[in-house]
């Protein structure tokens, strides 16, 4: 018998359309979203971020501003360390809070250092006070000026400052701490130079533009004396590295130079009066003016109170003046 062969059977492969039921994806618990949110921290957390909320809203203009954002910084990142330790046993998030912890304690204590109190030199004090701290010279630029490049001095009753036409006015500018000098022109009283004053002020405004010159007058002291005494040379460079100290100095020494040439009205005249007294100068001091100090002619105000002293004026009056012949 013949069998007739079966045709194979074919199997079409059809597609798989998606179903229209929807399919659900499963999240695991530690994936990306949230599938439960957990329950509040502990108090010390809310509080460590309530620190650096404090320390964020702390206004520039507060005085100890970086200070107190030192301290509250320090203050949440503790509250952090406890939080961490305690109650989460979280190493990671108590590791860096430590970094932060020490960072700041490190700035702060630079802080502190900055502001901590400048021990001036009993003998200096006086003239800070004085001179300096009115200008709002800060302590430490005062004890770096005064620190480095000078030296306390003395001189005994008697004993010569500077010699007419033989010291140089290339050398130093000094202060007077204490005691008085006497400034004289061939033998001719002019003016006392006082405590807390500077000596040879003309003098070093005068080398800035002239070179080599001799002192005009002679210095002596009156008492036994003691001042500061800052080499000319170290002193320039220095002024010329900071320009707030320049400008402070450049005042002192004009005021200086102003309060001498008013001296020069009454030589009988104490270091409070002169300040006080505003006089027009006798003839003996129109006559040794230019002689005394004609180096103070450094600059266009300096030239005016001269040439009005030499036409027979005061600085702060046209009157002219009556000499003995009138």
């Amino acid at each position: 018998m013949s069998s007739t062969p079966e045709p194979p059977l074919l199997f079409n492969v059809l597609p798989l359309f998606p179903s229209s039921t929807p399919v659900v994806l499963t999240v695991e618990p530690n994936g990306t979203s949230c599938h439960e949110w957990e329950q509040a921290h502990h108090l010390l957390f809310h509080l460590g971020n309530l620190s650096l909320l404090l320390g964020l809203i702390i206004p520039t203009t507060v005085g100890l501003h970086m200070i107190l954002l030192r301290l509250v910084l320090m203050t949440g990142c503790g509250l952090f360390i406890a939080w961490a330790t305690l109650y989460r046993c979280n190493m990671d998030v108590m590791v860096w809070n430590v970094v932060f912890l020490v960072v700041n304690f490190m700035h702060l204590f630079f802080l502190l250092y900055k502001r901590r109190p400048i021990k001036i030199d009993r003998e200096l004090r006086s003239v800070y006070k004085r001179m300096f701290e009115p200008l709002h010279v800060q302590e430490a630029l005062f004890q770096r000026l005064t620190g480095q490049f000078c030296t306390i001095q003395t001189l005994k009753k008697g004993q010569a400052y500077a010699a007419e036409d033989k010291t140089s006015v290339d050398e130093r500018l000094s202060i007077l701490l204490k005691g008085k000098m006497k400034v004289s022109y061939r033998g001719h009283f002019l003016h006392n130079i006082y405590t807390n004053s500077f000596i040879d002020s003309p003098e070093f405004r005068s080398t800035e533009m002239h070179k080599g010159e001799k002192f005009q007058v002679t210095i002596m002291a009156e008492e036994n004396c003691k001042f500061l005494c800052w080499s000319r040379e170290r002193l320039t460079y220095f002024l010329e590295s900071d320009a707030f100290l320049n400008e402070v100095f450049r005042y002192l020494i004009g005021k200086d130079i102003t309060n001498k040439l008013y001296s020069l009205n009454d030589p009988t005249l104490s270091d409070k009066a002169v300040k006080k007294m505003d006089r027009q100068p006798s003839l003996c001091s129109q006559l040794s003016m230019m002689q005394m100090r004609n180096s103070m002619a450094s600059t266009s105000d300096t030239d005016d109170v001269l040439n009005q002293i030499l036409r027979g004026g005061s600085p702060g009056s046209s009157l002219p003046v009556t000499t003995p012949s009138d």
